[in-house]
């Protein structure tokens, strides 16, 4: 989804770059990089709520359907929205 939002010019590398490098060095994230992952979400929310693409209870709102989703999954399937219990 980055890249292509990347693509489509929502934002230049340049700018992903720092966005994700500042979540990254924030204080408390994991020495070992353990939370890389957390750290791109983090940055990819903060340019969509930035840029006004989608506004911060939105965003958070998708993840906890998603995880909701991936939990309600069984094993070896695909991850979709409609497995979200509460959807």
């Amino acid at each position: 989804m980055t890249v292509h939002l990347h693509e489509r010019g929502l934002f230049s590398w340049t700018e992903w770059a720092e966005a994700l490098s500042g979540e990254l060095h924030k204080p408390g994230r994991a020495d070992d990089g353990s939370d890389y992952f957390d750290c791109w979400v983090a940055a990819l929310s903060s340019i969509l709520v930035d840029r006004g693409v989608a506004d911060a209870a939105t965003i958070a709102a998708l993840q906890r359907s998603w995880q909701r989703a991936a939990e309600a999954t069984p094993h070896g399937k695909p991850i979709t929205l409609d497995n979200d219990p509460q959807r």
